[in-house]
């Protein structure tokens, strides 16, 4: 399972002091990126074929709070099935390894130009990865 530790940052928070909602977003995306990036996908290849990864659901469940000034790690887990969407799962942990927070997404691929989900989001992130189990897929055979 892919992880990232993120700096909790004095413009993630409200006027309580808690870790403002679409900061754990932002957290989420920025995790979600690196694996990618971390995969070998770069984002450019990814907009050379016209396709672009696309949330269609997510939903965040608060456990516990942050602590501002601090740091969060931030796990990745992806999931396929048989359709146009995959599923990613990502846990929030404070350092002490409190799970504060988990993200669930349902996402897909975009063809750009179609402006339609593709099929199989598996078999293109398997097709530009290096390292495509840090995506939740089988490294390539053959």
């Amino acid at each position: 399972m892919f992880r990232v530790t993120i700096a909790v940052r004095a413009d993630d928070l409200d006027t309580n002091g808690h870790v403002r909602g679409p900061a754990y977003l932002a957290y989420a995306d920025h995790a979600r990126w690196v694996c990618v990036r971390e995969a070998g996908i770069d984002p450019a290849e990814l907009a050379a074929r016209r396709i672009g990864p696309v949330n269609l659901e997510t939903t965040v469940r608060f456990h516990r709070e942050l602590v501002p000034g601090s740091e969060v790690t931030v796990s990745c887990e992806f999931s396929y099935g048989d359709g146009k969407t995959s599923r990613v799962r990502q846990e929030f942990h404070a350092p002490d390894g409190t799970l504060v927070a988990t993200v669930s997404s349902v996402s897909g691929l975009l063809d750009l130009d179609r402006r339609r989900l593709l099929p199989g989001p598996g078999e293109y992130w398997r097709e530009l990865a290096t390292r495509p189990e840090l995506l939740g897929l089988d490294p390539k055979t053959g």
